[in-house]
């Protein structure tokens, strides 16, 4: 293969459905995905997971931590620090309930697959290390939804850092995908006094990696990505510590990308608007590769 792009196997068929008018989009989800960076001597690195080969979607591929947005985050008032939800909002196109869903969303599932939470008990401290039994009990619960992020922050006496975020861009998984996520993905520093592990269930692989070498890995065709990954990736290449990823965050333009695709004699044309890179040709006969 040419680099690590991924696309699933059934994507040429549903295309053509698609455009045959008979196959009809699922809603995409509300998700959120955090890159999460800590300076080195010689730049950043990224905390990046590989998914295991099991996985129905995406197996294989090296991602950030993320997930879906719980409904609980909509309905329970999270306790919070930092800019307003009002403030959040405005920034990522939503209604304040849906804001602090997406914040809470990104907060949440990086303690949950990465065992480092952006809270603190007071509006300007974080909590330290974060890996004690009772630690691992409460991010147990988290993740079997036994229980809300509101009330893990309200026992701890915890306060949600939205200030350590800082909002990237928006993916939107493309129409002919059975598993459609409206994603957020912000950027974060790793706090002091907490360490990253290998947490998620979905992940058989952990690393620090800078997001050149990772790119690089990329284009060699050794590492399997998503076009959101490689894309953020090689934006993040551009800065020498993680407090200037963060400066860089605010003036992001987070118009959603949305992956289209035509048929063109055809054979289908498979695109994402800004980053033609990932444009990709797909014969009439599908070829069933899961990477090109």
């Amino acid at each position: 293969m040419a680099n690590g792009q991924w696309y699933p196997p059934e994507w040429p068929d549903r295309i053509r459905a698609l455009a045959a008018g008979t196959l009809t989009p699922v809603p995409p989800k509300r998700a959120a995905t955090v890159m999460l960076l800590k300076d080195t001597g010689t730049g950043p690195v990224v905390h990046m997971l590989r998914r295991r080969a099991s996985m129905a979607f995406a197996g294989g591929a090296y991602a950030y931590p993320g997930g879906g947005v719980d409904p609980r985050d909509d309905d329970h008032q999270v306790r919070w620090a930092g800019p307003t939800r009002a403030w959040w909002a405005d920034r990522l196109g939503v209604d304040e309930t849906t804001a602090q869903a997406i914040v809470c969303a990104a907060v949440r599932e990086t303690y949950e697959e990465a065992g480092v939470l952006l809270a603190g008990e007071t509006p300007d401290s974080v909590v330290g290390d974060t890996t004690g039994a009772g630690w691992e009990a409460d991010r147990a619960a988290l993740v079997a939804r036994e229980l809300s992020f509101a009330d893990f922050l309200d026992r701890r006496g915890l306060v949600l850092r939205s200030d350590l975020l800082g909002a990237w861009t928006r993916w939107i998984t493309p129409e002919f995908e059975a598993r459609r996520y409206d994603t957020w993905f912000f950027v974060a520093a790793l706090p002091a006094g907490q360490r990253t592990r290998n947490a998620s269930t979905e992940a058989d692989r952990t690393v620090w990696i800078a997001p050149g070498e990772a790119a690089a890995g990329y284009d060699k065709g050794e590492l399997l990505m998503m076009p959101p990954t490689i894309a953020t990736l090689r934006q993040l290449t551009a800065y020498e510590t993680a407090a200037q990823a963060l400066a860089a965050a605010p003036a992001r333009d987070l118009t959603p990308v949305l992956a289209t695709a035509r048929l063109v004699d055809g054979e289908i044309v498979l695109s994402w608007p800004g980053h033609d890179e990932f444009t990709k040709h797909i014969p009439n006969a599908p070829t069933g590769g899961a990477s090109a």
